[in-house]
């Protein structure tokens, strides 16, 4: 390798050795292992044979010998023959004939190099002959590469699929071996040189051909396919965009150069400052790269998503906590949004008439949602058709089920709202996720829909589990709590019983008349708190009222006002007689309740104001403080939650206990609370007509045993 520099010639060694080894390692594999029946098996070992020979003469001669010359020639044949015999693995050797011409064309343009070198050995007295003789070489030497690579391309363009198994793997090799020799040709014969290191890189190019060509050998690794990961595309994309900025960043640098003098070193001072500035400016930028991403993801791959990448980052954002202050179902929220890289988002769940309120959000603290996010309406239109629902789609006036009348103001008007994905399990709607609107504009389509709707199923299973549990756990809590009351219970009953029997001691044995009296008046009062007591305490939890009277809401709100005189200034700015149907001693219990937390909550001297009115079929009782506020996430979580306290030393079941005492009376208590505003503490109660109007029409419709269509048994 007289021809090479010292580098160049070591260089050059280890390329054609690895071909040379590469090529004499395939060919005892097709030997040993190679399916028998290929007709291209013998073309293909003659072929990796005279690999071998070239890449062993390559080492041992000097460029561009006669010996080399020869052993290519004789390599380029035998490549022929099997580009020829490929076309009979395909199964079409009628198609044979309009392919051997061109196959015996580019062989006789083969052979017409061996007597190129007998003029360049002839003519080696006159240079200007021999420089003619190595360009029309060049020129011979592109025409067989082309040649080749037209016949390969036909012949996988025009193979059928079964087919195309056979022959891929070939044909990848010798096309990359043809391709590599088109361009090193090329290069000598505009240059008028063939470079050294392209040279040289040709015995790697070669065993790269020979591998591919044992991996097609064999019809268990024919089927072998190469298909990279999406992290690997889009690292080889983002070199490749690096490499080509760095290749412009130096061909018009060196264009510029050409200007000469102060112009020229100028001009490419102010083109590299331009070009660092842009990459700095564009290459950092998210929205950029995610529109990169979206554009790769759409030509490059059949499917948008990388399911397997997809799911996992799913899990991982359900199971394990980014941040110390995130909730369970604010992850749930970023789990579905970072599915379409959306930025933000809400979790809707319906509460006990059906109706979506507000449970989490996750980066979307700008976006005002009411307490009733919607009626029961869309939530069931959702639950009963899994749709999926674009937003865009609905303003534009799309619909597929009738849910344009059913979508909140609020969401149409939000123009950063994108999309509502339901979460059903079992059939049943377990919650909605609102999504924001991606930085990058596009509209969704079947493959977001599939991936969404499975990804809402799972959360969807997720989120009724944690309410069993939080279920389980209640119950639990309502266990102990039971076991301790019934202790407390035992012990007042006790006390109630001495002081009934010191009672009746005292009336015996008392001398003193007037302080009998006295003592017996007290010792009856207590006897008679305690026993109250213990009534009640009998009651809790056990879901019983006293028997519905009627009751004025105005005269009982006065009463509470009347209890509170001298603790705190408790004002009735409305008294709207109201009478409805309740067990009065109930109402006052739960309305002493709220007050006194209305109480607790407001600065000293800071009025609670009481209101009484008449809304429809439902008399209003209003608890209004302008104290320190409660938090949404406290009014979701910890208000009607059993004990939960945010008092030292409180059970936390005050607040619950109101709400299902109201409840059990057939009416509702509502919350609206703003923090540093207020609270409205709401309690509504049946009029005696509305409940006049239920038992009517429930009469009516009942047997004359008092049962009804629905539980009567039919015989």
């Amino acid at each position: 390798m007289l021809g090479f520099s010292d580098l160049e010639a070591m260089i050059a060694l280890i390329c054609y050795l690895t071909g040379g080894v590469a090529a004499a390692g395939a060919g005892v594999w097709i030997a040993r292992a190679g399916d028998r029946l290929r007709p291209d098996r013998k073309a293909a070992l003659v072929a990796l044979a005279t690999t071998v020979v070239w890449c062993s003469l390559s080492i041992v001669s000097e460029p561009e010998t006669v010996a080399i010359t020869i052993a290519e020639t004789a390599r380029n044949l035998a490549f022929l023959a099997v580009i020829f015999q490929l076309f009979a693995a395909d199964g079409r050797d009628e198609s044979l004939k309009p392919t051997r011409p061109v196959v015996v064309t580019l062989a006789l343009v083969q052979l017409l190099q061996l007597l190129l070198i007998l003029v360049e050995t002839q003519a080696s007295a006159f240079p200007q002959v021999m420089q003619l003789a190595r360009e029309i070489s060049d020129l011979f030497s592109m025409m067989i590469a082309i040649g080749s690579l037209v016949l390969l391309h036909n012949l996988y363009a025009g193979a059928a699929s079964s087919s195309r198994r056979i022959i891929l793997w070939s044909g990848i090799g010798l096309a990359a071996f043809f391709g590599y020799d088109l361009n090193l040709h090329t290069l000598a014969y505009l240059g008028e040189a063939n470079p050294p290191a392209f040279v040289a890189l040709q015995g790697i190019v070669a065993g790269f051909m020979a591998v591919m060509m044992a991996i097609g050998a064999n019809s268990s690794s024919a089927g072998l396919e190469f298909r990279p990961s999406r992290a690997v595309t889009f690292q080889t994309l983002s070199l490749l965009v690096i490499g080509t900025y760095l290749i412009v960043m130096v061909l018009v640098t060196r264009s510029l150069a050409l200007l000469g003098g102060d112009v020229g070193r100028a001009s490419q001072i102010a083109f590299l400052v331009l070009g660092i500035a842009a990459a700095i400016i564009w290459l950092p930028s998210q929205r950029v790269r995610r529109s990169l991403r979206v554009m790769v993801a759409k030509h490059l791959f059949q499917h948008r998503y990388d399911y397997r990448e997809e799911w996992l980052r799913f899990t991982r954002t359900i199971g394990h906590v980014s941040s110390p202050g995130s909730s369970f179902k604010e992850r749930s929220v970023k789990a579905i949004a970072d599915i379409t890289d959306s930025p933000a988002g809400l979790l809707l769940m319906p509460n006990e008439e059906a109706q979506l309120e507000l449970n989490a959000r996750w980066n979307w603290a700008t976006l005002d949602v009411p307490a009733v996010a919607s009626d029961y309406l869309l939530p069931s239109l959702l639950e009963q058709h899994n749709h999926i629902l674009a937003l865009d789609e609905a303003r534009s006036g799309i619909e597929y089920f009738g849910e344009l009348a059913h979508i909140p103001d609020w969401l149409s008007e939000a123009e950063d709202a994108w999309a509502l994905v339901p979460l059903i399990h079992f059939d049943r709607l377990v919650g909605v996720i609102v999504l924001a609107r991606p930085r990058i504009e596009r509209r969704l389509d079947w493959e977001d829909f599939d991936l969404l709707r499975v990804a809402g199923h799972q959360l969807a299973s997720y989120l009724a589990e944690q309410a069993g549990q939080q279920a389980l756990m209640d119950a639990s809590r309502f266990d102990e709590f039971n076991r301790r009351m019934a202790f407390v219970m035992h012990d007042i009953k006790n006390i109630a019983s001495q002081l009934s029997l010191l009672s009746g001691n005292a009336q015996k044995h008392a001398d003193n008349p007037d302080f009998r009296a006295d003592m017996l008046v007290t010792l009856r009062n207590s006897s008679d708190k305690l026993n109250a007591l213990l009534s009640r305490l009998g009651r809790y939890g056990a879901g019983h009222t006293q028997a519905a009277k009627e009751l004025d809401l105005a005269a009982l709100a006065a009463n509470v006002c009347e209890r509170f005189k001298g603790v705190h200034p408790v004002q009735l700015a409305r008294a709207d007689s109201v009478i409805v149907l309740a067990d009065g001693e109930g109402v006052e219990q739960a309305v002493l309740h709220l007050v006194q937390n209305a109480v607790d909550a407001s600065e000293n001297g800071e009025p609670v104001i009481i209101n009484t009115v008449r809304d429809g079929l439902t008399g209003l009782l209003e608890v209004v403080d302008s104290g320190v506020g409660m938090s949404p996430e406290f009014l979701r979580t910890g208000l009607f939650k059993p004990f939960v306290s945010s008092k030292q030393g409180g059970f936390g079941i005050g607040a619950f206990e109101a709400r299902e005492m109201i409840k059990a009376m057939g009416g509702r208590l509502v919350v609206e609370s703003r923090e540093n505003i207020g609270s409205r503490f709401s309690v509504s109660l049946p009029i005696p007509e509305a409940v006049r109007m239920i038992d009517a029409s429930a009469s009516k419709h009942s047997f004359p045993d008092g049962s009804t269509p629905e539980n009567k048994e039919v015989a």
